[in-house]
This record gives structure tokens, C-alpha cells and sequence, in this order.
């Protein structure tokens, strides 16, 4: 790492100076580079390489707001580090002076990891405006409701209108339709002022496959592997050194030009890097130390379905260094509990055994066989810290993949929605709620598009009918080319008014409320967490504690009939602090259960809960 990495800027793409603009990319591929200024007006100027593929130039006089192209050897392109792509993907790249934006956060340091509570967000569908600056409006909104910081889906420039952002193509530009980049950065700013912190969804696994030109520039992709969705990224091939280094910066950018105190890293298990270093630790080595320079707290999530803890162990215990990944299997061990699916992956958990092994380990498959992989598969997270493990009872895969667009809202009756509630946020981990779920949003949440080569349109319509054909027997098909399929999807804010969308939302609240306040439920320490179940009985009781010596008992009821729990002595002389049962939440009275544990059994109405603490 040089000396002058803690005044990092992006050097990359264009660079506003004192004497205009200076142009800089990475193009082993071409043998001549030319920069193409469209407006305000037209200027063609010839790129100087400078022995290391990189070629560059200064136009002088140029301010920002300026459009251009990149020609490659006669190939017009947009710049691959473009800030902003106004017109699309297929359009000229426009300057951004990342010095413009007035920021108020100054005094902002970000939040320690274990203080996330996350809530996933899909620009495009939070509001009506589907905005940036729409969302701001809400805040209020998930500030009273207790959540600490907001996570985005992927806003990097895609085709179209509409998509989830996961076929983004322009990495460092943020979709015009949502607001560009002035708008994430006034999002941003105004979520520090309300004490949240953001997050941002980024895909380092994969490109979109329409407006994807970073081929004519370099060796981007490799055929040596393959991804789900395409060419594999090369992190450890010939000319690598480059494709790590946007992406290395894409982390930094997105830290230190707009604020950002988190990035979620979207599947890493489609990122290959068979190099002594793998890219993973590079980008949280790069990451972290300038988010020490910067003076703030700043944190790598990952997504992994490898169940390895080496993503997120430390490198003096062979890992890679990130701080945190999202923990699948809390939600298949709940929602196979609670819903009794068996299709596909559900088929490998069905006993509140697993539900515990998620709670007080991490990962439940730590090298035990796995019927649905037909193989053994993970390694033991016992060791790891609970608030590294980010759990949900519904994200954006879970509901669009695993159950056709249908909420749980749509599956659940409302007392194993509330139980379902209960569990998440009392678990010892970083809790996450999918947009919506907080008051039961009965809006599907659809995979959506708007590809606009009709070949490509076409084939990603089948596709998806083709390979989702089993849930579509018994549901409509929601085309993700179709416009109502994304428009299906937005949230109707209007169901606050209504009991029980307002009674769940009051549940979530209070038990958001009782987490901060009780330090054995906000400490994720899973060293002193302890499960106890029965699977015959169906009941499941959480314990909870706390070097403070506060406590807390979270008694649930996983069956559809009254039960007995054991109250053991630990828990007597606790008092009541929450039932899923009260009337404000939809409970159907207030007293049945005790204010003081003082006996040896916990009398437990179907699918309820009741947290008791000390």
C-alpha cells in the first residue's frame, strides 16, 4: 500500500481540477483512445497512454455537467468509472465534481456493528415517488420504529426503469431515475442527521448483461469460471491487477465520496480468486484503513452461501477479514417451523433443533450432510461473534425466489407472523427487516426488469417462467418485463390506517423499543445466549444475558395449540415485558399471563410469545 493512501481520491473516470477535467482509464485492450466531449459543447481530444495501459488527458476549461465518450479504437463507450450515465447505459457519461455536495454530517462517525438493526430497502418501490428524496420522507417513519441504519438494494446505473439493480453495469454511477448521485448523497446526509446509517447493496460478482462494455476496455471477465448469471470476474488471471483495482476503489468511492457507513457484498460465493490474496481481504484491508483515516466506523458485510467462516475471520486466523455476513439458515430453520415448507432448500430444516443451532452457532450446516445439496456442506461458526451473523425473517431472495413474490403476511396467519417478529429481534445477531414488513405490507414483492433489447427482454421472461414453473401452477406468473410487476411491488403506505397492519407495527415497535433497553437483548452475545426446546411439545424457550446482570426470557409457543412451558429457576422473579398476546398488538386479552414468573409452568396461547426480563 503506498504512502498516499490516506489522501485517497478517485483517480479514475473524469477528475474535475482548478484547470478543467482530467480523463483517466484503464484500456489494455485498445490501441488508441480518444475522449469525445458532447456538450455543452463539442471538443475531440487524444488520449496519451502512459506505459501502463492507462490512458489519459486534461481538457481545460472544462467544468462539471460536461457529457463525453470514450472512443476505442472507432467504438464509442461510456467511461466505466462514470459518476453518472444521464441518458442510460447506452449513452454519454457525464461529469460530477464530488466536491459540490454541501454535507451537514461533519460531526457523523458511524455506528458500532453491534448497534445495526437494518431495513432493507428497494428504492424504486418504498414510495410512489420511488426516489431517493421520496424516502427521505419516511425516515421519520423508520426512526420512531427503532431500526438504526437502512440498507439499498443496488443502485448502480442498469437498463431501463425498473429492476432490483443486481444487472447494474455502470458501478460508481447511481440510477439517474432515482436520483442520480446528488440524490444518494442527500439521502445519506439526511439519514445522518436522523441518526441512521446507510448501507449500500454492490455486486463485485457479476455484471448485467445489456450496456456491460467493460470487455472493450480490458480482460474484465474470465471463461475459466462461471457465475449463475454469467462470465466470472478476473480477480487472479492474466491483467487482473487492474479488475481488482476498480473494484478496490468502488469500495473506497462509495466510503469516502458519499458517506457510506456500510456495503453489503452481493454473493460472494460467485467471486473467484485463486491468487495468495484473495480480493475479499484486499477490498477490507483497503476499506477499513481508510475508514480509520476518515475517522469513522465503517463495516463489510457479505452475502455467502458457502457457510465458511473464513469470510468473515480475521487474517491472523486465515480469513478474509470482512465483518459481517447474512445468515440464510436463521431464516430457512424459522420458516420452515412456521410455514411447513419442504420445497427445495426448506426441505433441509424442519425441527426447532436447527432454529437453535442458527440461534446460539450461526451457521447449521457445519460439515453435517445436506440432503438438498446432496453433500456435506459448511464449517462450525461457533466460534464467531454473534452480531457477524445479520438474520431476517423475510429479505427481498426469500420473498420474490423462495415464495413467488408472496410476503409472509400472504402465508402466515398474524400470530406466527408476531411470533416470527419475537424471535427475530430477540435473537443474539443484527436484525433485518425487509421494507414493509413492520406492518404486514400485503404488496408481493415481484423480480422485476426493463431490459430494453427485445432478444434479451424475451429470454429473461422465459427463463424465469421456465425455472420458477413449480410455483406458477398454483399462482399467476408475474412477468418481470411486465411494467405491473414492478408496479405490483411498491408498498402501499395507506395500510397503516387499517388494525391490523397498525397493531403489527406497534408489536415490531415495542419490541424494537425493549431491545435498546435491555442490554441482554441488544449485546449479541451469543456466549450468553442459551436454547432450550422441546421438539415433541413444540415449545422453545431463549435465554438472554448480560454482564450488567440484566436478563431476559423469551418464552415461544411453535405449535397450534395452548402449551405448558417450563419456567426454569433462573427465569422466577422476572417480570412481563411484552406478550404477542396484548390487545394493542391483536392479542385477544391482556392478563392471562403473569406480571412475576412465580411458578413452574407458562401457560402459552398457539403461535405466541412472551418476553420476560430482569
Amino acid at each position: 500500500m503506498s504512502d498516499d493512501f490516506f489522501s485517497w481520491q478517485l483517480d479514475f473516470g473524469a477528475r474535475t481540477t482548478q484547470e478543467g477535467v482530467r480523463f483517466r482509464v484503464w484500456a489494455p485492450a485498445a490501441r488508441k483512445v480518444t475522449v469525445h466531449v458532447t456538450a455543452p459543447h463539442p471538443i475531440s481530444q487524444p488520449m496519451d497512454c502512459d506505459g501502463h495501459q492507462v490512458y489519459s488527458t486534461l481538457i481545460r476549461g472544462l467544468r462539471a455537467g460536461a457529457e463525453y465518450f470514450y472512443e476505442i479504437d472507432g467504438k464509442r463507450r461510456p467511461d466505466p468509472v462514470s459518476r453518472c450515465q444521464p441518458h442510460g447505459v447506452h449513452g454519454a457519461s457525464r461529469v460530477v465534481d464530488p466536491n459540490a455536495f454541501a454535507w451537514t454530517d461533519h460531526k457523523w462517525k458511524g455506528l458500532a456493528l453491534a448497534q445495526l438493526i437494518i431495513y432493507e430497502i428497494h428504492t424504486g418501490t418504498f414510495t410512489d415517488q420511488g426516489t431517493f428524496d421520496g424516502m427521505i420522507e419516511r425516515l421519520d417513519h423508520l426512526r420512531d420504529l427503532g431500526v438504526t441504519a437502512i440498507e439499498l438494494m443496488p443502485v448502480a446505473t442498469f437498463p431501463g426503469s425498473r429492476n432490483w439493480g443486481y444487472d447494474g453495469v455502470f458501478l460508481y454511477a447511481p440510477h439517474t431515475a432515482y436520483g442520480g448521485p446528488e440524490g444518494l448523497k442527500r439521502l445519506v446526509d439526511a439519514c445522518h442527521r436522523a441518526g441512521l446509517a446507510v448501507i449500500l447493496d454492490v455486486v463485485y460478482n457479476h455484471l448485467g448483461p445489456e450496456g456491460n462494455y467493460l470487455s472493450d476496455y480490458g480482460p474484465y471477465f474470465t471463461d475459466t469460471y462461471r457465475t449463475p448469471w454469467g462470465q466470472a470476474l478476473n480477480f487472479d488471471g492474466p491483467q487482473s491487477d487492474g479488475v481488482r483495482q476498480f473494484f478496490i476503489d468502488n469500495a473506497l468511492y462509495w466510503l469516502t465520496e458519499y458517506h457510506l457507513d456500510a456495503l453489503r457484498l452481493d454473493a460472494v460465493h460467485g467471486i473467484f480468486d485463486f491468487g495468495a490474496r484473495h480480493i475479499l481481504q484486499e477490498i477490507a484491508e483497503s476499506f477499513h484503513r481508510q475508514a480509520q483515516a476518515l475517522g469513522r466506523q465503517a463495516w463489510l458485510i457479505a452475502e455467502s452461501d458457502l457457510n465458511a467462516s473464513r469470510i468473515i475471520n480475521p487474517p491472523d486466523r486465515g480469513g478474509y477479514g470482512l465483518d459481517a455476513q447474512w445468515n440464510d439458515e436463521f431464516h430457512h430453520a424459522l420458516h420452515a417451523l412456521l410455514t411447513g415448507a419442504r420445497h427445495g432448500y426448506f426441505g433441509d430444516f424442519a425441527s426447532i433443533a436447527d432454529l437453535q443451532k442458527a440461534i446460539t452457532d450461526g451457521f447449521v450446516f457445519d460439515g453435517r450432510y445436506s440432503p438438498f445439496r446432496q453433500r456435506r456442506h459448511g464449517v462450525s461458526s461457533s466460534a464467531n461473534q454473534g452480531h457477524q451473523f445479520v438474520v431476517f425473517n423475510q429479505n427481498h431472495d426469500q420473498i420474490a425466489n423462495a415464495e413467488a413474490g408472496i410476503r409472509l403476511s400472504g402465508i402466515l396467519p398474524f400470530a406466527r407472523q408476531k411470533l416470527a417478529a419475537a424471535i427475530l429481534i430477540c435473537a443474539p445477531n443484527l436484525p433485518l427487516l425487509f421494507m414493509g414488513e413492520e406492518f404486514g405490507s400485503s404488496s408481493p414483492f415481484f423480480y422485476f426488469t426493463s431490459f430494453e433489447d427485445p432478444k434479451l427482454a424475451a429470454a429473461v421472461s422465459e427463463g424465469r417462467k421456465r425455472e420458477y414453473e413449480s410455483f406458477f401452477k398454483a399462482r399467476e406468473f408475474a412477468d418481470p418485463q411486465a411494467p405491473h410487476s414492478f408496479e405490483r411491488s411498491r408498498l402501499n403506505w395507506s395500510e397503516l390506517e387499517e388494525p391490523v397492519h397498525r397493531q403489527l407495527l406497534e408489536l415490531n415497535r415495542a419490541l424494537l423499543r425493549l431491545r435498546h433497553a435491555n442490554r441482554s437483548l441488544s449485546n449479541c452475545r451469543k456466549d450468553l445466549t442459551k436454547v432450550d426446546f422441546d421438539e415433541s411439545s413444540g415449545w422453545m424457550l431463549i435465554s438472554r444475558s448480560d454482564p450488567d446482570r440484566s436478563e431476559a426470557f423469551i418464552f415461544c409457543n411453535l405449535t397450534a395449540e395452548q402449551r405448558d412451558l417450563p419456567t426454569p429457576a433462573s427465569s422466577l422473579t422476572s417480570r412481563l415485558a411484552l406478550s404477542t398476546e396484548e390487545q394493542l398488538f391483536g392479542g385477544s386479552h391482556d392478563s392471562a399471563l403473569p406480571e412475576i414468573l412465580d411458578g413452574a409452568k407458562l401457560s402459552l396461547r398457539p403461535f405466541a410469545a412472551a418476553i420476560y426480563v430482569r
